[in-house]
């Protein structure tokens, strides 16, 4: 069971209904809906229609479309194999540019392999630095850090990788990929058990393991034995057999994670297996399991 905010109201529910009674839980042979509402007031069905957005563009497996904040109103896409490709914010776009191309480095393999997450520098309009997570041989996860080209916006400096974690895997699935930063500064990263099903190894209850968590490191302060700092205030700091780098674990694959723009809350969505998911706020040292 979850701890804290992590505990979802499905157990919640079930809680209630054993009362003080001891148990063994089994899934339901067909699913039961907890909530059959709409939208409240809401008319059936709802008055929405799909407009397909950019119809002049197209591309190969996309996994994220995001925008740094400088001021340049264009789009960059991630396709899976392995490239960024960037265009103006306009309906009307008639085609894109390459930004960066890894596909000769990016493991695609597997369905959940590839080129899975970009970051924009907070202050990327002045440094020009930006974050991607990326599948690799022999079987690992990225996370590196590039800068654009001086001399041209619309083209990164291939040359300018550095390597801030390489986690090895141990399958080709659950790599999760997605990378955010918060409004303290920091980067947050989303990264799957390692794959398979049922969590062979236990690596999202291991806080000895990156696997399975979401970590939080500072890229503007490195450390005299990591390209990184680790904030002060991360809460697995200075506890024996644990990373450093958690901010939360108990995940199984956190495919995509996402800060409010108000708030500054920290929200994922975990991929569950065969029948359930879910959302989750993340906080400051939370089991997510």
């Amino acid at each position: 069971m979850r701890a804290g905010l992590g505990v979802t109201w499905l157990m919640l529910a079930a809680m209630t209904a054993w009362g003080a009674e001891k148990a063994t839980p089994t899934l339901p042979d067909r699913f039961q809906p907890t909530d059959t509402s709409r939208l409240m007031g809401s008319p059936d069905p709802l008055p929405l229609e799909a407009v397909r957005a950019f119809p002049n563009l197209t591309f190969e497996r996309p996994v994220e479309l995001t925008a740094p904040n400088d001021g340049s109103h264009r789009n960059f896409v991630l396709e899976q194999k392995g490239r960024i490709l960037v265009f103006d914010d306009r309906d009307d776009a008639k085609g894109t540019a390459t930004f960066l191309d890894l596909r000769d480095v990016v493991l695609s393999k597997g369905n959940e392999e590839g080129l899975l997450g970009l970051a924009f520098h907070p202050q990327y309009r002045e440094n020009g630095q930006f974050f991607v997570y990326y599948s690799t041989k022999p079987r690992a996860s990225v996370i590196a850090r590039f800068r654009v080209q001086k001399d041209d916006p619309n083209k990164a400096d291939r040359d300018s990788e550095e390597r801030l974690l390489v986690i090895p895997q141990p399958y080709e699935n659950h790599n999760g990929g997605s990378m955010r930063f918060g409004q303290d500064g920091l980067l947050y990263i989303g990264l799957g058990d390692g794959g398979l099903r049922d969590d062979p190894h236990s690596n999202a209850q291991n806080r000895g393991t990156l696997l399975g968590k979401i970590l939080r490191i500072d890229v503007d302060h490195p450390s005299d034995d990591r390209p990184y700092g680790i904030p002060k205030d991360n809460p697995f700091v200075g506890k024996a057999g644990a990373k450093e780098e958690i901010w939360a674990y108990g995940f199984r694959n956190p495919w995509r994670i996402a800060v409010d723009r108000r708030s500054g809350e920290l929200w994922t969505g975990d991929v569950g297996q065969d029948r359930f998911e879910e959302i989750d706020l993340v906080r400051r040292g939370g089991n997510y399991g």
